[in-house]
């Protein structure tokens, strides 16, 4: 028997995620110089300017190993959502708080519920535990809470739900979704995925942490990796319950989040008025992009991120099409959506010059 043969079945089974297609690889396989990238679910606008002075005066530190508890962002995160310092579990990017739920809850004899068409990482977590995926089926494209409690088996310890969800930008309102965790067994962790919740109509917002104290199940997940603009450096954090957060804590890596991001990330908190004008600036190019579908006769799904999911014929063909004039979008077949696109809000100009590209191709 060789090595690789080795390895537990459910591992050797992993298709690994595929992010979107970088600019600099574009660049070079295609010899294009000015391409614009609107795949990935990124801030147009990049981080706040003080992010740079904070990431500057880190780097005088990098040789010494980071805060392995980062006090002073859980302190300033803790006071933000008034939460202990206890409850809060940072991690690199919010998708590594997703493998922390999943490798602290999960096993070859548990089972995951996610919905359909939800975040590609809550199938890779779960399968890579040895436990069982089982798909929720959607409604129009979005999370049903009665097809979700459904499908829970008696092995099911956790149930992942976005929202806002990535790919489709569909939104389950406050009322439904709290309606949910009331219904959801008490054994049963509820990882409440918030990476887009900052891109919310003031209409729709709703502080999950105030029902920590309801929901002891309860596991909630954000990310400085979109509105905050830190992808590029992976920061996330996690509130939790106490015995929740110390789970979590147990199967953490040490140092999994350096210096520079923790210190970016309290820069970023700070920045209000960036954040303000990341949410104007995205909703502007959003209704940029309805209008041009709409006036392109395409099919697309109304979003609660920053970024828009539209159909089209041949999708496959259009997105490399768009890829070899420069404009890189994500294709989400991988999804089970292979008649659409997704495309990143940009900003105005980037946002025109896909929409003038996209019309050349569908002629």
């Amino acid at each position: 028997m060789d090595l690789i043969s080795c390895a537990p079945d459910y591992v050797r089974a992993i298709s690994p995620y595929q992010p979107g297609k970088p600019l600099s690889e574009l660049e070079r396989e295609l010899g294009i110089a000015q391409a614009i990238k609107l795949a990935s679910n990124e801030n147009p606008l990049g981080a706040s300017p003080r992010v740079d002075e904070a990431v500057r005066q880190a780097m005088k530190d990098i040789s010494r190993y980071p805060d392995g508890n980062g006090f002073e962002l859980k302190k300033r995160l803790a006071g933000r959502h008034a939460v202990e310092l206890g409850q809060i579990v940072l991690g690199n990017g919010s998708n590594d708080l997703l493998e922390l739920a999943a490798r602290a809850f999960l096993g070859v004899n548990a089972s995951a519920v996610y919905a359909q068409y939800s975040f590609a990482v809550y199938p890779l977590v779960t399968q890579a535990t040895g436990a069982k995926g089982l798909v929720a089926p959607a409604q129009n494209y979005a999370h049903d809470p009665e097809t979700i409690l459904a499908t829970l088996r008696a092995d099911t310890r956790v149930v992942f739900i976005a929202n806002p969800n990535n790919p489709t930008g569909t939104f389950l309102e406050s009322s439904r979704l709290h309606h949910l965790l009331r219904r959801l067994p008490q054994d049963v962790l509820a990882v409440l995925d918030e990476a887009y919740t900052e891109y919310l109509p003031p209409e729709y917002r709703y502080d999950a942490s105030q029902w920590l104290s309801e929901f002891p199940n309860l596991l909630i997940t954000r990310t400085f990796s979109k509105a905050y603009g830190l992808a590029g450096l992976r920061v996330g954090y996690a509130l939790a319950n106490l015995p929740v957060a110390d789970l979590l804590n147990r199967v953490r890596q040490p140092f999994n989040v350096s210096t520079v991001a923790q210190m970016a990330a309290m820069a970023a908190l700070e920045d209000q008025e960036f954040m303000a004008l990341s949410y104007e600036i995205n909703r502007a190019g959003l209704a940029q992009l309805y209008a041009g579908f709409k006036t392109l006769g395409l099919q697309y799904l109304p979003s609660f991120g920053n970024f828009v999911l539209f159909k089209v014929q041949e999708a496959g063909r259009v997105y490399e099409q768009l890829l070899r004039k420069g404009v890189i979008v994500r294709p989400v077949a991988s999804y089970g959506l292979p008649d659409w696109l997704r495309v990143t809000v940009g900003l105005d100009k980037e946002n025109e010059q896909f929409l003038k590209t996209l019309a050349m191709i569908l002629g």
